[in-house]
């Protein structure tokens, strides 16, 4: 089966005449004119998540001004961004220990090394650096979404689903000193290199992803269950390449807990460090009983806690939708294991609505529906409304709510 043929399984009839646009053709231009082109087939959907992104960033710099407080400790340094800089600074520790969350083996490395090795050749601190990356690869992360988005669908409703990753109820946390833009940047490349049938570049950048997220384990099943049906498709024998592929993707996950294990002396040493932090599997029974505490049984249920909750419900409804609209079969895998991990977890409740952010494919079904709306008013107003929640929820999350974001 050529390389084509593997595209076909992925991709509707609709959009196959496009070709592979970064394999190389006879008479096609190179490399660099390709990732140029492409950059500016995504400029439009690249305009409107910085906008979307700056009207949060407006509304939050206001809101804490008037607090009487800046903005640059709420996005460089609190919470999360604190431990992944201590990483930076000092490296791991190298025992389990018994106190509660407070040890820093429950963080993925690539950030932190990404942050120690720039800032060693640039100016500024490293919080500097870390909140630099994160835009940056929040940038790259959207290119990435919009891409997945134009290869299934078409330019509209890649711009349209980059946007409203941008508008995301918690995408404040894009441009702050966490992985989540960083893991989605790598997510949405590796998943579009699955679905124009470039096997090394999807095992390598999930093998990344894997050093980035404990959910790098999804991306990682992902990309070596299409491997593998893509070489039982071909017929003559398995493609070396999307071999590769299967065996690399789940390697940076898998090599993370080991390292944890050997380092603290037991096997299921990152697990233990996981029960530390109060992060266990139950099956989802923490969740659901959570879930019904919050939306029946509070009397004076939080905004933010409310805010969550209704993003892990929609985050269900939105994965129905992509199986009835049979989305292909690598991005399906991917959010069903997200969201398997996310909800599955007896961990802290409220972070629950970041860890779904990379999960951008379930946005695909609202981005198809309002790229074949008529009427152009109906999309202006959905995507203003969604912005202004969004940039207002990311301001009370930083200002207001207590507790991580």
């Amino acid at each position: 089966m050529s390389p084509a043929a593997t595209v076909r399984a992925y991709v509707p009839a609709s959009r196959r005449p496009a070709g592979l646009p970064f394999r190389r053709r006879s008479g096609s231009p190179g490399g660099r004119h390709r990732v140029l082109r492409s950059l500016r087939a995504a400029g439009p959907a690249l305009l409107g998540y910085l906008a979307v992104r700056l009207v949060g960033l407006a509304l939050l710099a206001r809101l804490a001004h008037a607090k009487g407080h800046g903005v640059w400790p709420q996005l460089a340094t609190s919470w999360d961004s604190s431990w992944y800089l201590g990483i930076a600074e000092h490296g791991y520790t190298d025992e389990l220990g018994t106190r509660v969350n407070t040890n820093n083996l429950a963080f993925f490395p690539l950030y932190p090394l990404l942050v120690r090795a720039f800032a060693a050749v640039t100016p500024g601190s490293r919080a500097s650096v870390g909140l630099v990356l994160s835009v940056v690869c929040s940038l790259i992360a959207a290119w990435g979404v919009y891409a997945v988005g134009e290869r299934l669908h078409g330019r509209r409703t890649g711009t349209l689903l980059a946007i409203l990753w941008g508008a995301f109820p918690v995408g404040v946390v894009q441009w702050m000193g966490y992985t989540e833009s960083l893991f989605t940047a790598l997510t949405a490349w590796s998943l579009y290199a699955v679905l124009t049938g470039r096997w090394l570049a999807a095992g390598g950048l999930a093998c990344l992803a894997g050093l980035t997220r404990p959910t790098g384990v999804a991306l990682a099943a992902a990309v070596t269950l299409a491997a593998l049906l893509s070489c039982r498709r071909r017929h003559g024998g398995p493609r070396p390449a999307a071999l590769v592929a299967a065996v690399l993707a789940p390697l940076g996950w898998l090599g993370f807990v080991g390292w944890v294990g050997a380092r603290v002396g037991r096997v299921d040493g990152y697990f233990a460090v996981q029960r530390l932090w109060k992060n266990e599997w139950d099956g989802g029974r923490a969740t659901v009983l959570e879930l019904r505490q919050q939306l029946f049984y509070e009397p004076r249920p939080q905004l933010f806690v409310l805010a969550v909750s209704a993003c892990l419900v929609l985050g269900v409804v939105l994965y129905v939708l992509c199986l009835a609209e049979r989305q292909p079969l690598p991005l399906l895998v991917f959010t069903g294991v997200l969201l398997l991990v996310v909800l599955g977890s007896a961990g802290v409740y409220f972070p629950r609505a970041r860890f779904l952010l990379p999960g951008f494919p379930l946005l695909l079904p609202l981005a198809l529906a309002l790229a074949r709306a008529r009427r152009r008013l109906t999309v202006a107003v959905v995507l203003t409304g969604a912005t202004l929640l969004s940039a207002w929820l990311g301001a009370h999350m930083l200002l207001v709510w207590p507790g991580p974001p």
